[in-house]
């Protein structure tokens, strides 16, 4: 680890990465790799998930693919340096910042989405001129294996490298100093890595989860708005961090809602032969998911196959906060359900909880929904849908509080891996003498009047 780590940095110190030409370069050539090799990658995921090549394209590689479009043709851009205004203090001169990549940066990837979450950080980093080290997740063996098959086979190690392993891997990567760590995963295991971060004052990104909400007003279009949610809680499985986690439904429309629910569910037809639906990662996080189905609330579903790793979709209904189900982010394809007669109490409610990544609402009405907003902090959310929002690169996606902290995708991505300098260039033209010694009360009153105190 030390002597990969040691050439990367050497690497990055020849100022090779640096070049926009080079940062395009790279980027066109990850491009063309997971293009040439995307039979290899459909194969993986289908060995660890049974997950289709229809869900691998639309949720996990063309996002990638956008990513580095996108990365490709506003690099130069992103990478200017940019004005800022002079204060009058400091004329004659000029401000501006320039931005320049952090360093050797560590990017450890998350298993719900293997591809998507590994590589998507990794196009920020190269972008920003970085050099990277990939960890991806160990619990999905196959999609890790065909990872680093792909990358360490066409990338100079200096530059970028695919580490696999476990535990003691991440751990020993852990304990070497990186100028960035980009971390997607739990939040238990996020505070271990804030914790090994905070030994070398090395920044990071935290990509965490939690139980985010879906309100559903009464004036909501319910028909609309049970399709999006089926299909965004039922997504993966349910393996999404920003999966709708339980709904708070208002009393009046609970009942028609449910009923749509299920309907929805039946009309999709959720099935690993129909390619929309997947296993469960493995046996450990099955049984965690079964034990957490109370039998006596299931309004639909319910019916598992350990052996298969499947699940059925399933509603729960007539649950409160009080709940087993609501301890902790369910991660998986169980849809808990809270009537609320009371929208300010349960909103109280939903902020005496963690901060969750994600917030959606589903209604028409302006008052219900700048209330929700402006009162529940959250990693970012939508209105009359869910998930969706991770697709727009024109704005940020990260969490806060314990869902995470920092940003990425688009330029957010850019300024996750870079520093920017601050620079006062003086000219030399002309000095005031107000500053220097000798000190006195005239000096004094023209300083204060200049800097408007």
């Amino acid at each position: 680890m030390q002597q990969l780590i040691q050439s990367q940095r050497d690497f990055f110190n020849t100022n090779a990465t640096k070049s926009i030409a080079f940062r395009k370069q790279q980027l066109q050539k990850f491009y063309d790799v997971i293009k040439a090799n995307e039979k290899l990658l459909y194969e993986a995921i289908y060995k660890d998930f049974k997950k289709s090549e229809f869900d691998t394209f639309t949720t996990e590689l063309a996002l990638v693919y956008s990513d580095i479009k996108e990365a490709k043709k506003k690099v130069g851009k992103w990478s200017k340096i940019k004005r800022k205004r002079t204060n009058l203090t400091n004329l004659p001169g000029k401000s501006y910042v320039i931005p320049e990549p952090l360093g050797v940066s560590l990017i450890i990837g998350a298993w719900n989405y293997p591809y998507q979450l590994s590589f998507a950080p990794v196009v920020s980093a190269i972008v920003a001129g970085c050099t990277v080290i990939l960890k991806p997740s160990e619990v999905s063996s196959n999609t890790s294996a065909a990872m680093a098959k792909i990358i360490n086979e066409n990338f100079d190690p200096h530059f970028f490298k695919v580490v696999e392993g476990g535990i003691p891997e991440t751990t020993a990567l852990l304990n070497e100093k990186f100028d960035k760590i980009f971390f997607t995963g739990s939040t238990t295991v996020g505070r271990i890595v804030y914790q090994a971060a905070a030994k070398h004052l090395t920044p990071v990104t935290l990509e965490l989860g939690g139980k985010s909400p879906a309100f559903i007003t009464k004036t909501a279009n319910l028909k609309m708005t049970a399709k999006r949610l089926i299909w965004a809680k039922f997504l993966n499985a349910g393996q999404t961090c920003i999966a709708p986690d339980y709904l708070l439904v208002d009393e009046s429309i609970k009942d028609e809602l449910l009923e749509l629910l299920v309907s929805e569910i039946k009309n999709s037809h959720f099935s690993t032969d129909n390619g929309n639906y997947v296993q469960i990662v493995n046996t450990r996080n099955a049984e965690r998911l079964i034990s957490m189905i109370d039998t006596d609330k299931i309004y639909f579903g319910g019916n598992h196959i350990l052996e298969k790793r499947h699940i059925e979709p399933t509603i729960l209904s007539e649950v409160s906060f009080d709940d087993k189900i609501m301890e902790e982010e369910i991660f998986g394809p169980i849809l808990p359900v809270i009537s609320y007669d009371n929208l300010q109490e349960t909103i109280n409610k939903v902020k005496s909880m963690p901060k969750p990544l994600s917030c959606y609402v589903f209604t028409k009405e302006n008052t219900a929904k700048n209330k929700i907003f402006n009162e529940i902090s959250f990693g970012g959310g939508c209105v009359n849908d869910a998930v969706m929002h991770i697709s727009n690169s024109h704005f940020g996606f990260g969490g806060v509080g314990e869902s995470g902290m920092g940003s990425y995708h688009g330029e957010d991505g850019f300024k996750a891996f870079s520093h920017y300098k601050s620079i006062l260039d003086k000219s030399n033209l002309f000095e005031a003498n107000l500053k220097y010694y000798p000190h006195s009360e005239k000096k004094l009153s023209i300083i204060k009047r200049t800097m408007g105190l």
